[in-house]
């Protein structure tokens, strides 16, 4: 089945799906998961109907959603944030997004990043190129960490990490271009993706943040390592880069 063709009209109803919350936040009921960790009533509706419509287009399929948690196939399954961002959309900022990856037998095969308030779908699929609104997109050429951008955010102070990155933020802030805080896991890697950033780090984050997000980097020409360069999928320690600032970065986190 081609989902690079079938998912992106389910995104969109999904996304507008959750703009229409996003236009009336003054109404929306809100929750605490644990300290600093909110969910509200769009990110469960947002995730309810993304699991409805594609148990329709692929009812073989599991699924692992933020939400919800584990369903079904798991050898086969969709990874689902319904909000990545959630604290932005209910502050009525624009940096969040709607993450879904596809993982069969253990392996990140097709990621879609769908941003509805910016108007961005970021996609791709494993050996074919990434895309933002069915324009390729490519990471940045820019090798000098002087000259580059760095994504992060805090997660990890959020978890109440004693091993936080705000040492790690001040030593790469002090070499690098300047820094961003997006507030959102999946559109930092997306931002990396298309050339925006050079780099992204974070700790302490969960498999359903980034993992569309990684398919959508490597596609674009970049790489995810954790925190000793070791090239993997490691939700907790999360760098990714360019591929040319890397060795800079490592000596660095």
């Amino acid at each position: 089945m081609d989902f690079q063709k079938s998912i992106p009209p389910i995104l969109q109803e999904a996304g507008d799906l959750a703009l229409e919350y996003f236009s009336h936040l003054q109404d929306l009921e809100i929750e605490l998961k644990g300290p600093k960790d909110f969910v509200t009533e769009a990110d469960k509706a947002v995730e309810s109907f993304l699991k409805r419509k594609l148990k329709e287009l692929a009812p073989e399929y599991g699924f692992f959603g933020e939400e919800e948690g584990i369903e079904g196939n798991q050898k086969q399954r969709w990874i689902i944030d319904p909000i990545d961002g959630t604290h932005s959309f209910m502050r009525g900022q624009y940096f969040w997004g709607i993450s879904l990856g596809l993982e069969v037998d253990g392996t990140l095969t097709e990621g879609f990043v769908l941003a509805p308030a910016l108007r961005d779908l970021f996609q791709a699929k494993r050996g074919f190129g990434a895309f933002k609104n069915s324009k390729p997109i490519s990471v940045s050429k820019i090798s000098k960490i002087s000259e580059a951008m760095v994504a992060t955010g805090f997660a990890c102070l959020r978890a109440g990490l004693e091993e936080n990155n705000l040492q790690r933020f001040n030593r790469i802030a002090l070499e690098t271009a300047g820094q961003r805080r997006f507030g959102s896991a999946a559109l930092d890697l997306c931002m990396v993706a298309d050339g925006q950033v050079e780099a992204y780090f974070e700790q302490e984050l969960n498999l359903y943040d980034i993992a569309a997000g990684i398919v959508i980097l490597r596609e674009a020409g970049g790489d995810v390592y954790d925190f000793k360069g070791v090239e993997c999928v490691n939700p907790k320690e999360v760098l990714a880069t360019n591929k040319l600032v890397d060795q800079q970065l490592f000596s660095l986190i």
